[in-house]
Formats: structure tokens, C-alpha cells, sequence
């Protein structure tokens, strides 16, 4: 096959507008002046990240050095003796988190795809309204409303009917024993669930809506049901920015403090049962640091400060990875 050397000139039309003549002097220092500003832009955020590490560090070194690895495992916390440890917080960090994350993730994902897929162009709008309305709130306020609110209501109805009829049950059943107080760590967890549900919904809604419309209509064309086409279309081609979304409201889960602090009933104490009171370490941070006396106690509630920014760390970390390996598949 012959391949023709004549020089092929462009067309006039896809060239109009662009000028030939190289960069002068001053396009040469804001271009540099835009690069010196991006540059301290990031550098400033990574400085402040380091220079928080590098506090919570200093500042919790004196626990570490006392209490050790202990201090970790340790449920013993006791001001007058000076005996640290965290793992009830951390217990309750997690336990609270999961619990919110557990009802939190499937109802944001039927309200996204209501709102993308199934809902009239006429309810579409107020439902996204009252979810950025619900992302607004203030904490707070949740804390308000789940302790002289939902609490009361919580004890009288809800509780009696789980301990009776979950309560019996083989395996799961001590996580529905004990009193009906209301405050506790369930109760904690489903506050924590309302947080986080509007965070997970705006972006998942947001994420929903970029698949293409070509493919939602190819599938309908085919004979596809609504959800063949959740299943087989939105779903895959959006898997890795509805993960992102989840992510961002578990972040939000662990660290949440005043709302927790309300509803959690802040007991330093490691329980099988959800009805008990417990404790996070955001909730511990928010109840003692004002009433910290000595240099042990104040430096087990930053050591405390340290393991939730390292708990942060690692659940976002493996985020980024779980994001990567899905993203390369896709």
C-alpha cells in the first residue's frame, strides 16, 4: 500500500481563533506565578495534616509510654487512679458506625434510585430539596431530637418488641437484651443513620444520573424491566463513585460527635447488648477534655484523638485501593 508524502494543509476553519506567535515575557511569569500557587495550595494541605499527626503524636506520647500497646486493649478508665485505656471507645466508634452504615447504605441507594429512576419529573425536585435540607441540619440538633424525642419513643415501642421477639433468639439475640432505657448504642447507630443518609443519597443521586442516556434507553428497548436495568446498567457503570459516596459516609459516621454524645448515654464500658449505654471516642473527647486534670489524663484523651485519626486513615486508605482495583476493571 502506497502512503501519499503530499503535506495536507488545515482547514482555515478548525484554526480560526488561534494565534502562532510563542509566549511572551509576561505570559511566562503568570504561568509560573499559577504553578508557584498550586504548588503552596498543596503543600500548605499536606504541612497541615503532618502538623496535626506530629501534635496528636507529641501530645498522646506520654500515655503510649506509660500504658503501652495496653492502652489499646485496656477497658479500664478511671480519672482517680489514672488508669487509661481505650478500647471501650474504640468499641463503641465502630459498633455505632457499622450499625449506621448497615441502614444507612440501603435506604440511601432506594432513595437515589427512586429519585433517578422511578419518581415523576414533579416529585423529583421536592425529594432532592428535603435531602439537602436533612444534610443541613446541625448536629445538634439530631442530638436534640434523638434525646427528648425519639429516645422516649424508642423505649416505650420499639425496644420491649425486639427484646421479646429478637431477644429469644439463638446467636443474635444478646444483641437485644437488657432494659429499654432508650439512649444506648443503637440508638446512637440509628441516629448516626439519619446523618449519613443524605450524604450517601446526593452523591449516588448525582452519580446515577451521569449514566448516559443511550444505555438506560438501549436497555428499555430491549425488553429490560427497571430492575434489570439497576442490575445490569447503573449499577456497573457507577459502582465506583456510589462506593466513594458510601465512603464518605462512613468518614462521617466515625467522627460525628455531638449527636452521638446526646443518645450514647457515654458509659465507659464494653457490652454485648445494643440497648446498653456505651461510648465513642469522639463523644469521650466532647464529655472530658474541659474536665481533664494532669498531664495522664490529658494526654489518654489525645492518644484517643490519635487512634480515631489512624482509624480514619486506614478506612479511607482502603477506600482509595478498593476504588483503584474497581476502577481498573471497569
Amino acid at each position: 500500500m502506497l502512503i501519499s508524502s503530499a503535506r495536507v494543509d488545515p482547514d482555515p476553519s478548525q484554526t480560526e481563533g488561534l494565534t502562532t506567535t510563542s509566549p511572551g515575557k509576561g505570559d511566562v511569569v503568570r504561568d509560573r506565578l499559577f504553578r508557584g500557587a498550586t504548588l503552596c495550595s498543596s503543600a500548605a494541605v499536606f504541612t497541615l495534616v503532618l502538623a496535626i499527626i506530629v501534635s496528636l503524636a507529641v501530645g498522646a506520647s506520654l500515655a503510649l509510654q506509660k500504658f503501652g500497646l495496653g492502652f489499646v486493649g485496656s477497658t479500664q478508665w478511671n480519672p482517680v487512679t489514672e488508669t487509661f485505656g481505650a478500647a471501650a471507645p474504640i468499641y463503641g466508634t465502630l459498633v455505632t458506625a457499622l450499625i449506621a452504615m448497615l441502614l444507612g447504605i440501603p435506604l440511601s441507594f432506594g432513595v437515589a434510585l427512586f429519585i433517578t429512576e422511578v419518581a415523576p419529573v414533579w416529585l423529583k425536585r421536592p425529594i432532592g430539596t428535603a435531602v439537602e435540607l436533612l444534610a443541613a441540619v446541625p448536629s445538634i440538633i439530631y442530638g436534640m431530637w434523638g434525646l427528648f424525642v425519639f429516645a422516649p419513643w424508642f423505649a416505650d415501642h420499639l425496644q420491649p418488641w425486639m427484646q421479646a421477639y429478637l431477644g429469644p433468639l439463638p446467636y443474635v439475640g444478646a444483641l437485644f437484651q437488657g432494659p429499654p432505657m432508650g439512649i444506648g448504642m443503637l440508638s446512637a447507630g440509628l441516629i448516626l443513620a439519619v446523618m449519613v443518609i443524605p450524604f450517601i443519597t446526593a452523591v449516588m443521586r448525582d452519580v446515577f444520573a451521569t449514566v448516559p442516556t443511550e444505555l438506560r434507553e438501549s436497555a428499555y428497548g430491549l425488553g429490560a424491566t427497571t430492575w434489570e436495568v439497576v442490575r445490569h446498567v447503573i449499577v456497573p457503570y457507577t459502582r465506583v463513585g456510589a462506593l466513594g459516596g458510601i465512603m464518605l459516609g462512613l468518614g462521617r459516621a466515625l467522627g460525628e460527635t455531638m449527636a452521638v454524645t446526646f443518645v450514647i448515654g457515654n458509659a465507659q464500658r464494653i457490652s454485648t447488648s445494643l440497648f446498653m449505654p456505651g461510648n465513642t471516642i469522639s463523644s469521650a473527647l466532647a464529655n472530658e477534655f474541659n474536665e481533664a486534670v494532669g498531664d495522664t489524663y490529658t494526654s489518654s484523651l489525645l492518644a484517643l484523638g490519635l487512634i480515631l485519626f489512624t482509624i480514619t486513615f486506614i478506612v479511607l486508605a482502603g477506600a482509595r485501593l478498593l476504588l483503584g482495583r474497581i476502577g481498573g476493571r471497569v
